[in-house]
């Protein structure tokens, strides 16, 4: 059974034009997927659907199961258990979903103890490891701090130690890595992969960076206007692209040696 089936999805705002298209895509466990293209194709709208957090307004159509389990079918109390335990969910900004005015080790704490977690021993110490694992290095420190008190990727990083922690069945991250700088975004990517290879989790990526996509995933998909244009293998589309949007944002990602780029820089 695929952990995530998607069927003919579409979702529609304003009941006219749709922001996803009769999308229709499925994940099985351990594979890693990537969804690319510009901004408003519909990416993070998917994603968002996937754990039914549209927004209030919002129409769907088609078929959207986690496990085998039509989302919209769900009772909100059994949606609410799968979101951090079965299946976690990485935003773009982390730090405006956290409480202001509680600690990060307090809401941290907090979200362990929800999903089942009743040692306090064992939630401190996972809570410093996966923060250490993300390369906060004085994890008592961040936990003592308020989010105010961390620099937006401090606070990032705060939220993929935290999605990851209960090594979810599926992790969606929504472009986790945008506020990253370089350094910090390789370290993230390898531990999305280790999460991979030692659980099994499936992931689902939204990126515009199709150098990410490439290295990390089995397959890739690209967005345009709401429809999923194309969907393959990751080496296979990077090196054979059908579509020519994807040949357009192939074509679009600058390389080093860029005559131009010399041109204009010396």
């Amino acid at each position: 059974m695929d952990i995530l089936t998607i069927d003919n999805y579409s979702v529609s705002y304003d009941g006219q034009r749709s922001a996803v298209d009769g999308v229709s895509l499925s994940v099985s466990r351990g594979e890693i997927v990537s969804i690319v293209g510009e901004s408003g194709s519909g990416k993070s709208t998917l994603l968002h659907g996937m754990l039914g957090l549209l927004p209030k307004g919002a129409a769907t159509r088609g078929r959207l199961a986690l496990f085998g389990r039509e989302i919209s079918e769900m009772p909100a109390g059994e949606r609410r258990a799968l979101c951090g335990s079965r299946v976690s969910m990485i935003f773009q900004d982390t730090g405006r979903y956290m409480n202001p005015i509680a600690r990060i080790g307090a809401q941290y704490d907090e979200f362990l103890r929800i999903h089942g977690m009743r040692d306090g021993a064992a939630r401190r110490d996972l809570q410093r490891e996966m923060l250490l694992k993300l390369h906060l290095t004085d994890p008592e420190r961040v936990l003592r701090a308020y989010p105010f008190e961390l620099s937006g990727g401090m606070r990032q990083r705060v939220g993929i130690a935290m999605a990851m922690s209960l090594k979810p069945e599926l992790l969606l991250a929504d472009e986790p890595t945008s506020a990253l700088d370089v350094t910090v975004q390789a370290q993230v990517i390898r531990q999305m992969l280790e999460l991979r290879e030692s659980t099994g989790t499936a992931i689902v990526l939204v990126t515009h960076n199709i150098g990410v996509a490439a290295y990390l995933s089995d397959r890739i998909g690209v967005m345009q206007r709401g429809r999923l244009v194309e969907l393959g293998d990751s080496q296979e589309l990077i090196e054979h692209p059908k579509h020519p949007y994807t040949r357009g944002l192939l074509e679009a990602v600058v390389e080093i040696d860029d005559e131009r780029l010399i041109a204009n820089h010396g």
